[in-house]
């Protein structure tokens, strides 16, 4: 019998901070806007969960093998790592942004 393991969701620090920085931002001009991205990315990180791979390979990641990957929602872009142990998120930042290679 095949079983669908999930992997655990571990924010880094950093991405923590990024997204309550957005939160509050946006804040300032609209509670329901601030609230909407919010709960947008964090129900995103939870669908990554049940699909790992279902975001392309992170085209900023020098020497991607594919278990980098991103996704792009209201404006934001979250960076996560998959390992085999848990799914890492390791940034959220505002598209407009000077990208980041790492």
């Amino acid at each position: 019998m095949v079983t669908n393991k999930q992997l655990p969701v571990i924010w880094d620090k950093e991405a923590k901070t990024q997204l309550k920085k957005a939160y509050n931002k946006i804040l300032k001009e609209s509670y329901q806007g601030a609230i909407t991205v919010r709960d947008g990315i964090l129900d995103t990180v939870d669908k990554i969960q049940e699909q790992p791979h279902r975001y392309p390979a992170d085209k900023f990641k020098t020497n991607n093998k594919g278990n980098y990957r991103a996704f792009e929602l209201y404006n934001y872009r979250v960076a996560y790592k998959i390992t085999d142990e848990n799914i890492q998120i390791l940034r959220v930042r505002h598209v407009k942004r000077e990208p980041l290679e790492y």
